[in-house]
């Protein structure tokens, strides 16, 4: 369904407080203005007293609300049209400590003080049981975004199913939206059990404390509801499906303020650069001129792409301090919030079809228009024309019509049937096609008729490889040895001329006794000189293996391009075009075409006629050529 474009709603929230600074934050009676006025600090000795001010106008301000007025303000709109198929995000947005958890969730302990998510479970499943006519399946998904690392808070659960599996990443969906890779839904069918769900993963939440809150959350989490409905009386309706994803922030930190230290510290840089990479992507989304937004920048922007300006219904609660204290972090909350609310969603229905229910959709329609065909045909008084596809004998009966038509020997072709008609075209293609690009020719001719000699050469072309492998080593082997027997002569050189110059042994019959090294590398010497004998006749076997297989494949490369030119000619070529190749590119004249390849090309154009013709010029053709080779 078109999606038709809407902005995004921007709420801005007050923690209660009794030193609220009516001085310098001012709600105006339309509750939708909240105007501050700031006197910057003096700083380095210099005294500052300007006072500016400045005046933000959003959807709705909600100073002292309860619970449920906030509800029924923020998300009331939202579920409902998740549960009609459009996609809704709420998400809460300030200052640490400034009550974004709270808004959310609320207060565990009691049910008076319940949040956003509580609230809108309950009223999916009442919704569920009013609307009888559809049946719903709801699932539930808890991520957490920890110090840029994906978190399943409900993994310690065992009976939801992951999404595809493995580790927790990001990924992008066909339609443009974003879903989190391995991240675990989990089906629930009341209210109790999503409220299992809810209270597991919010045990599992990384919280810690610092000077304004003993409780702050060091991570944001995005409690996702998942919606899918089908209508119980009409079978062929589209399904729709929705996701409501309802965001806790974690607060922006002035380390001056909150005095975090150690893993705490660490824990509000990572928290401060993600919101900073949140704001930039506003930005981006709220200039016109700008043709890329980094969502990819953080974990966080990336999960929320098509929250923020894609295919939602999307809600902003800015959470601030309404004391003087705070007044500079609150400004810079309500500054985002102005940013969100210029940014613009395109929300939609996600409708799907069954494909079960659109194949016997088809079927039906298909069904249906034959039984028009079937009376059109009774009413013109009409045999029946089948509708089924054609046999292999009316593929030869058109293809013959089609031949005898473009020879002038048929006049025209009687229609029956649409099928007939496609089959024609296909014929007539085939006769008057050009031929095709010879690369891709030759591709499909390996696979088919060619594919048995090609087989051939990819087999020569393996043994021909393992025998340069071998060749290859072999030549290595015989260079090492050489480079032994070198430094084993240079050796056995030094040893004698050390001998001869300290005199030598002789043994009883006056012949020189070696000492045991010269014995050693003598002996070794003998070896090494066999071993390179023996490796170089096998070099040169190998080179004659490696000959002859290079031959097998220069053949078979020859025989298989020989055949394929044949191939090509005889399949593809018309006969101009075999005609302009048989005169080397020159004009056509009398005397300049062999006659036996004048035979052939009789032959081709004699091809409706018969085989007996083709075979009498075959062999007329073939008895040309004898006498030829015989002169």
């Amino acid at each position: 369904m078109s999606a038709h474009s809407s902005e995004v709603k921007v709420f801005v929230r007050t923690r209660p407080t009794a030193c609220f600074a009516q001085d310098l934050i001012e709600y105006l009676p339309d509750k939708q203005t909240v105007n501050v006025r700031h006197r910057r600090e003096s700083r380095k000795g210099v005294v500052n007293n300007q006072m500016s001010s400045w005046s933000f106008k959003l959807d709705g301000v909600m100073h002292n609300m309860s619970q449920e007025e906030v509800y029924q303000s923020v998300a009331h709109s939202v579920v409902l049209r998740a549960l009609e198929g459009y996609n809704g995000t709420i998400m809460c947005f300030g200052q640490t400590g400034a009550g974004k958890t709270y808004t959310m969730t609320g207060a565990t302990e009691s049910y008076q003080q319940r949040g956003i998510i509580p609230r809108a479970l309950q009223e999916v499943f009442y919704e569920v049981e009013q609307r009888v006519d559809h049946t719903f399946s709801v699932f539930l998904s808890f991520l957490e975004i920890y110090n840029e690392t994906l978190v399943d808070l409900l993994a310690s659960i065992k009976r939801g199913r992951a999404v595809q599996g493995g580790a927790l990443t990001i990924v992008e969906d066909p339609g443009g939206g974003v879903s989190v890779k391995g991240l675990t839904l989990h089906p629930v069918h009341n209210e109790e059990e999503a409220f299992n769900l809810l209270f597991e993963g919010e045990m599992n939440r990384i919280i810690g404390e610092h000077a304004l809150n003993k409780n702050s959350s060091r991570s944001h989490c995005i409690f996702t509801i998942h919606i899918e409905s089908r209508s119980r009386t009409l079978s062929d309706e589209p399904y729709v499906t929705s996701k409501l994803n309802l965001v806790d922030l974690a607060g922006s930190e002035r380390l001056s303020k909150t005095g975090s230290e150690g893993q705490v510290q660490r824990e509000a840089l990572y928290i401060n650069r993600s919101l900073s990479f949140l704001e930039q992507a506003i930005i981006a989304l709220t200039d016109l001129r700008r043709e890329h937004v980094p969502f990819r920048q953080s974990k966080l922007t990336h999960s929320l792409k098509d929250s923020l300006g894609g295919n939602c219904n999307t809600v902003l609660v800015a959470n601030i301090y309404g004391e003087a204290a705070q007044i500079e972090e609150t400004l810079s909350t309500l500054r985002f919030a102005t940013r969100m609310k210029c940014v613009r969603t395109q929300p939609s229905i996600n409708e799907h079809i069954d494909p079960a229910l659109q194949v016997r959709r088809l079927q039906k329609e298909i069904q249906l228009l034959k039984q028009e065909l079937s009376l059109h045909d009774t009413l013109a008084n009409r045999a029946v024309v089948p509708n089924e596809s054609l046999s292999d004998r009316q593929v030869d009966e058109i293809k013959s019509q089609v031949q005898r038509y473009l020879a002038g020997t048929l006049d025209e072709i009687t229609i029956v049937s649409i099928r007939q008609i496609q089959e024609m075209f296909t014929q007539f293609k085939k006769a008057v096609h050009s031929p095709p690009c010879k690369f891709e020719a030759f591709e499909d001719f390996k696979l088919g008729r060619g594919s048995e000699i090609n087989r051939i050469l990819k087999e020569n072309k393996g043994v021909l490889l393992e025998r340069m492998d071998q060749l290859h080593k072999l030549t290595q082997a015989i260079n090492s040895c050489k480079r032994d027997i070198d430094h084993m002569s240079s050796e056995l050189q030094l040893c004698r001329e050390q001998r001869q110059s300290q005199g030598q042994f002789v043994g009883e019959k006056g012949e020189p006794v070696l000492e045991e090294a010269e014995l050693i590398l003598l002996v070794g010497l003998r070896e090494k000189k066999d071993q390179y004998r023996q490796s170089y006749e096998e070099l040169l076997s190998t080179k004659a293996e490696v000959r002859y297989c290079q031959h097998l494949v220069d053949q078979c490369r020859i025989r298989l391009l020989t055949e394929f030119e044949s191939w090509y000619n005889e399949s593809f070529l018309l006969p101009e075009e075999v005609q302009t190749i048989f005169s080397e590119g020159g004009p056509i004249r009398p005397g300049l075409i062999p006659v036996d390849k004048a035979l052939n090309l009789v032959s081709q154009t004699l091809l409706a006629e018969g085989p007996s013709a083709v075979s009498f010029y075959n062999a007329h053709n073939r008895t040309v050529q004898r006498v030829r080779n015989t002169q």
